[in-house]
């Protein structure tokens, strides 16, 4: 039986407790990647692109035994965070994680994670979609966050399972675990499709009569 070996091309805490949560087992393997993406795309394909790029990485690391004789899938994810037409990265300091909260308080956002499962034989990519609505923050609030949370690992400079998910999300529609950084149930959907792909029989071809 096909029983796949998973590579999670993250180092980010949450992907692997949220794959932990869903009892996939899996080893960590990162490569360095530059994160950057073409001007043209939108944001859903830019998130894709991103993980496109670091599932490529991380299968370049491997031997090729490692790759085309151990069923090996690798998982990669970028997430994103869109206010408006603007995609928001993660901030480079406490004051622009300060504005960046600022600018979402009160509005609804967009959290898109981008995708790919890179398997041998086939490549899977694809994007999820979460709203996510803030109610409007005070500014001690936000203050209060980012000197005790220190969010400048997190594209929109916030966690929805830390201290300001809990007292400042309004609403969220969508996946909750796609703003964690991972919309688990359509991997494991995925995954099925691919172990089922890779388990069934061969056809022969025919021969052609004469």
């Amino acid at each position: 039986m096909y029983k796949p070996k998973i590579i999670l091309a993250s180092q980010s805490p949450r992907r692997s407790q949220i794959l932990q949560w869903a009892d996939v087992p899996f080893e960590v393997i990162v490569a360095d990647t530059d994160e950057s993406y073409p001007a043209s795309l939108a944001p859903a394909a830019a998130a894709a692109f991103i993980a496109v790029e670091k599932a490529m990485a991380v299968r370049s690391r491997l031997q090729p035994a490692q790759w085309d004789q151990d069923n090996r899938t690798i998982i990669a994810a970028d997430t994103i965070v869109v206010l408006g037409d603007q995609i928001i990265g993660k901030p480079a300091d406490r004051a622009q994680a300060i504005a960046t909260l600022e600018s979402l308080s009160g509005k609804t956002h967009k959290v898109i994670t981008g995708v790919c499962l890179l398997t041998p034989g086939e490549k899977v990519v694809f994007s999820d979609e979460t709203l996510v609505e803030f109610h409007p923050l005070s500014l001690d609030q936000v203050v209060y966050y980012v000197d005790h949370y220190h969010p400048y690992d997190k594209a929109g400079a916030y966690a929805i399972q830390e201290w300001i998910g809990v007292v400042g999300i309004r609403s969220i529609s969508g996946d909750f675990y796609n703003v964690m950084g991972l919309p688990v149930s359509r991997v494991i959907m995925e995954l099925g499709n691919l172990n089922r792909s890779a388990a069934a029989p061969r056809r022969k071809p025919q021969r052609g009569s004469n």
